[in-house]
């Protein structure tokens, strides 16, 4: 399992309503991407800023360089694509979420695998969760919370548009 996320961080004045109706228009397009567990369609203040969750890299290769992220290239401009390597998910309840969340954590000094068993054993869901992936970042050395719905814990927050989950 592979997570990723890149965010292109729009002028203040940008009118969000253009990326509303990017989504409502072209956002089933991913619905049914091979090798995709999940997409969520997220937009921040000033943000757009995709979410995805990849069963293998086989599909997220196909994604970004066999013409899926050309067209946010096209359209806007090549941002930097973060990937981190998934370490566990749990599935929730809720189905549609209006929310998303991602927080950062900061693994301590050291061989890091107690924190990440601790993490994994911590691993739970709410009623109010569609979803939870957790991975880590080899390059900041940090655990990757990412929670689709109502989050109990601090982070970036989204507002989700759309939600593709192909292979959930």
């Amino acid at each position: 399992m592979l997570a990723m996320q890149y965010e292109l961080n729009l002028p203040a004045d940008y009118d969000m309503g253009i990326i509303r109706h990017r989504v409502a228009t072209r956002g089933s397009a991913l619905d049914d991407f091979p090798g995709l567990r999940i997409k969520a369609y997220l937009i921040g203040e000033h943000s757009y800023a995709p979410f995805y969750l990849w069963n293998d890299v086989e599909g997220m290769n196909r994604f970004l360089y066999g013409g899926g992220f050309a067209n946010i290239v096209r359209d806007f401009w090549r941002p930097p694509v973060r990937q981190w390597i998934g370490l566990g998910f749990a599935r929730g309840p809720a189905t549609a979420p209006r929310t998303a969340t991602r927080q950062e954590i900061p693994l301590p000094e050291g061989d890091p695998s107690a924190a990440i068993e601790q993490a994994l054993d911590d691993l739970t869901v709410g009623p109010d969760v569609h979803s939870t992936a957790l991975a880590v970042d080899t390059h900041t050395w940090s655990l990757i919370r990412f929670t689709l719905g109502e989050a109990t814990h601090p982070g970036t927050t989204y507002e989700v548009l759309h939600l593709s989950t192909p292979e959930l």
